[in-house]
């Protein structure tokens, strides 16, 4: 039997939780501590039962501080475990990076260079192949150094999903017509067009990040809180209490 879908308009949290879930950060500490302090003061003047900050993936590349960034999320984790963290593809990427320096991944290619840089470490490369190739070996060599085992066993532990009331989770969305607890890892944290051309309803509101969008994009069927934060200076939440959604932004300097 087919479970019906729910519109967004419908969906609800559960009862007495408060959720915050926060979309592609990629480097820009400032950006995330301001919105956690901004949620930190909402929860003073506006108590709730209990809550959860979700943080949709993305927490390195592009932007200038990603070790800053990862810092900030393994003691927010060791401080209270509301605090919750899922997977991204850059930050599998990273991971990947540090087993295998792939001069044509994705790490390099699409700010990993910037990340190097967060912990003291240069990517650069030389012109000719073999000078590459040599630079790179160099610099992953001193990046696996230099990047605490801390940060590796948190960017190890990140779930790919996780749902609370009538919200799924995850990086990137998932693909239509494949129950929610049978979603692929990968179209976790890489799916785009199949995903947001699909008007049906799903099982639950899908929020997501991945794909940069200029504001915080809400469908009957999903919501993307990607704003391109390391570029854009734009980090944006979608907050739900019981029935009530809404859109927090955060705004600094663009990148």
């Amino acid at each position: 039997m087919t479970t019906p879908g729910i519109h967004f308009l419908d969906a609800r949290g559960p009862d007495g939780v408060r959720l915050y879930a926060i979309g592609d950060v990629h480097g820009r500490l400032d950006l995330l501590e301001a919105m956690h302090r901004r949620i930190d003061s909402e929860l003073e003047w506006k108590p709730t039962r209990d809550w959860r900050v979700i943080h949709l993936g993305d927490y390195v590349d592009r932007g200038p501080d990603s070790k800053g960034v990862i810092d900030f999320l393994v003691d927010a984790r060791q401080r209270d475990p509301r605090h919750l963290m899922l997977a991204g593809n850059h930050d599998v990427g990273f991971l990947d990076f540090l087993g295998t320096p792939d001069p044509e991944g994705l790490f390099v290619r699409y700010g990993g260079v910037q990340t190097a840089q967060s912990y003291g470490v240069s990517l650069t490369t030389d012109a000719s192949w073999f000078g590459k190739a040599e630079t790179l070996k160099r610099g992953h060599a001193a990046l696996v150094q230099a990047v605490p085992r801390s940060h590796v066993d948190f960017l190890r532990s990140l779930p790919f999903s996780m749902t609370f009331g009538d919200f799924f989770f995850c990086h990137a969305g998932i693909r239509p017509g494949i129950a929610l607890e049978n979603q692929n890892r990968q179209d976790l944290i890489w799916i785009r067009d199949v995903f947001h051309e699909h008007s049906g309803l799903y099982q639950k509101i899908v929020v997501h990040g991945h794909t940069p969008v200029p504001e915080a994009e809400v469908m009957a069927n999903r919501v993307n809180v990607d704003t391109l934060a390391w570029q854009s200076g734009n980090l944006t939440a979608l907050v739900v209490d019981g029935a009530d959604k809404r859109i927090l932004s955060m705004t600094g300097k663009r990148g």
